[in-house]
């Protein structure tokens, strides 16, 4: 029996496609204006009112219809000022969202041609596309679950995975993932019971079902103030990892072992300092796992989400 699954063709967003869509700068830049001006309208600063624009030959410009007033579609965004060709940020941003376990700049100097420098920089902007500010959890939702990872550093005198005791080097992060449902993963100062809690009360929602395991820094998500959290716990120290039908932390799990095996088998070593920005890239694909190949298009719509100027529009 062949257990291969096949994504629906809804779903699929295939390299051809992506090379009839994007053929050329132009019609990137084209999809950048469409995103953020639709059809070429927006907001002109001298005719003080809404207008058509139309493309500047030979420049990233459109310019208003009326009064020649230009705007910029890459203004803001992660293209602003850079000499890499938009068809290149394309299909760097195609390759980041068809990968499960990643893909190494090494590999996208490879496929499009750029120096290894150029790749790296390409992926540290594309990586900010993909934090999120996500509310997880509320009464209608299965319950979250939330856990704690180490990452790096070295037993001192011993083999094995660092422990909550050691004092490694490692950096410690904590996430929270709904079942079924989507995951936020952030670097904190230290697995403590302030830092889980302020993680908590920012990301979850009030009236939520939360399965921890048995560390002492969740004892308090009962009891904080106005927020009605329910708590399950399952006791790890005991060897017991399910008790009744969802009594558990496996989901969360899931996750850290699939970003750990990313970082391990592809990007070999990550410093404490990007930390988290891999975490937000593993993140940002877990969250559309549902999507196919359809991840391209969503990372590439973040771009004007993004944008750190946003088209002005009529008072």
């Amino acid at each position: 029996m062949n257990r291969r699954q096949t994504i629906p063709k809804e779903l699929r967003y295939t390299f051809q496609q992506f090379d009839q869509d994007f053929p050329t700068d132009d019609a990137c830049l084209e999809q950048i204006k469409e995103q953020r001006f639709p059809q070429g309208i927006s907001f002109c600063h001298k005719c003080l009112k809404s207008r058509k624009h139309y493309r500047v030959h030979g420049r990233t410009a459109y310019a208003c219809e009326t009064c020649g007033n230009h705007i910029y579609p890459l203004a803001g965004t992660i293209f602003e000022k850079s000499s890499t060709p938009l068809r290149i940020w394309f299909h760097a941003m195609y390759l980041m969202g068809s990968t499960r376990c990643g893909i190494s700049a090494k590999q996208i100097q490879r496929e499009t041609g750029v120096t290894y420098k150029t790749a790296w920089r390409m992926f540290r902007q594309i990586r900010k596309l993909m934090g999120e500010d996500l509310r997880l959890g509320g009464t209608g939702s299965g319950g979250v679950e939330i856990d704690e990872m180490y990452h790096g550093g070295k037993r001192k005198g011993q083999a094995g995975r660092i422990l909550r005791g050691d004092k490694g080097g490692h950096s410690t992060v904590l996430g929270v993932v709904e079942r079924k449902g989507r995951i936020v993963a952030k670097v904190t100062p230290g697995v403590t019971l302030a830092a889980a809690n302020t993680l908590v009360k920012e990301y979850v929602l009030p009236e939520t079902l939360i399965y921890t395991d048995e560390s002492v820094i969740y004892h308090s998500l009962p009891h904080l103030a106005g927020m009605g959290y329910q708590h399950k716990r399952i006791n790890h120290s005991q060897k017991v990892y399910v008790t009744g039908d969802d009594v558990h932390t496996n989901t969360i799990e899931g996750f850290w072992s699939l970003v750990k095996r990313g970082i391990g088998g592809v990007y070999h070593s990550v410093s404490a300092k990007y930390l988290q920005s891999y975490l937000d890239e593993y993140s940002f694909r877990y969250n559309r796992r549902g999507c196919g190949n359809l991840i391209f298009p969503a990372l590439l719509q973040r771009v004007s989400e993004t944008a750190s100027h946003k088209p002005a529009v009529e008072a």
